[in-house]
């Protein structure tokens, strides 16, 4: 007979629960002793620290075969006029098809591409080139033979690392004048036959146009101003200064009626202390035109590069962070672009048949960064300013190709 059918089970005598009379409970001084005890709950922390065992190789390095010096070294690119057509016709991926695009973010898309000037910044350049000295050399045998134009643009730094040098054809410098509408022909001629004849000059001074010609050239933007900056030294320096001679002096500001503007300087104290770097068109300097810049070098300057410095600032920042993501600020080229790309679902026929049978887990296109913000910039571009910038390196591994880290 099994153990399971004994007769305490089959005759179902049940035993009374013996309940503990209050009085022999022990007395506690805790208001809380007589409610009910549960176990604390283990609660997971609200962000774990996610590692991924692609991302660190088993918590080593990376194997280092030497630096990759150049990003050309399999392109035939002849010389530098040749590197700026490639580079802009390499700066944007195509639109994918069926990428959750509606016909608005297209026209967006493509409005913005066709908004930005056709120029390189020189650090991509060097990028792109073996001999930073020789290419260096080249930019200035084609500047001066009028094939290229070198273009400044202030406070954006010097040097390799800077965002604010860039280099146009000048041929399409010449059609970006030409077709601009706020300037009539015979401006346009008079403006370019100026710098035809100075090829290295990057300003031009105010009294070679008029005030009408200098006020059409700032609204294309093609002519801005060098910015001093506004501080307070301007503000108490002394009347007899050289160097700042505003209207923003204490004589003056003391003279005038508390709570009016020329209590503060006037309607031109921040232009008349050298602030902004250009003018605006509601504002009333606009009619005096070259009044207000009499005498001053303005600068050169192409339109809609406000824009394009910032998408290639945000888009630096944003490679050197999918960077450090990992460990050691070293990652394979490989698992950089599919970062950069956010994770989009493949273009192979076996995740195309998976996406017809309802298993489709890929990312659309147009919800990842990329499109998003960066417009479909290409990731090779966005690698190749980083790397002309100094702020990352590429180098060899024996593994798994080509890698980068953090310089």
């Amino acid at each position: 007979m099994p153990f399971n059918f004994s007769a305490a089970h089959s005759s179902r005598i049940t035993k009374k629960s013996q309940h503990r009379s209050p009085l022999l409970k022990r007395s506690s001084s805790s208001a809380f002793a007589d409610l009910n005890r549960r176990k604390p709950l283990s609660r997971s922390k609200s962000k774990p620290e996610r590692l991924d065992d692609e991302d660190d190789f088993f918590g080593d390095r990376l194997e280092d075969d030497g630096i990759v010096k150049s990003l050309a070294a399999d392109l035939s690119l002849r010389d530098v006029a040749q590197t700026i057509q490639y580079v802009r016709s390499h700066m944007f991926d195509a639109l994918p098809e069926g990428g959750g695009f509606n016909s608005t973010r297209i026209a967006e898309i493509l409005n913005f591409r066709k908004s930005l000037p056709p120029c390189v910044t020189v650090p991509h350049i060097h990028a792109l080139t073996g001999d930073p000295t020789t290419t260096e050399r080249e930019i200035a045998e084609l500047t001066k033979t009028n094939i290229i134009k070198r273009v400044l643009t202030p406070g954006r730094g010097t040097g390799g690392s800077s965002v604010g040098e860039g280099l146009i054809l000048m041929k399409d410098f010449e059609q970006l004048t030409r077709e601009e509408q706020n300037l009539d022909e015979k401006l346009s001629d008079h403006f370019l036959h100026y710098l035809h004849m100075r090829p290295m000059a990057q300003s031009v001074p105010s009294t070679k146009f008029s005030q009408e010609e200098v006020t059409a050239l700032m609204r294309a933007g093609l002519l801005t101003t060098s910015s001093r900056g506004f501080n307070s030294a301007s503000v108490f320096a002394s009347p007899d200064a050289s160097v700042n001679r505003t209207n923003t002096f204490i004589s003056s500001i003391s003279r005038a009626a508390s709570g009016s503007v020329a209590a503060v300087g006037g309607d031109d104290a921040v232009h008349s202390a050298g602030g902004r770097a250009g003018i605006r068109s509601t504002s009333s300097q606009f009619d005096r035109g070259g009044d207000l810049f009499n005498g001053q070098e303005l600068k050169l300057s192409l339109p809609g590069t406000g824009a394009y410095l910032r998408l290639l600032t945000e888009a630096r920042s944003r490679l050197v962070i999918l960077i450090t993501k990992s460990r050691f600020r070293e990652v394979p080229l490989y698992l950089l672009k599919e970062r950069w790309e956010g994770g989009i679902s493949a273009d192979d026929p076996a995740a195309k048949a998976k996406k017809y049978r309802g298993e489709f887990t890929g990312v659309l296109p147009s919800r990842t960064r990329k499109w998003k913000q960066f417009y479909g910039l290409s990731f090779d571009w966005v690698l190749a300013e980083c790397v002309g910038g100094g702020l990352v390196e590429l180098f060899e591994t024996g593994s798994v190709g080509r890698a980068v880290r953090i310089c």
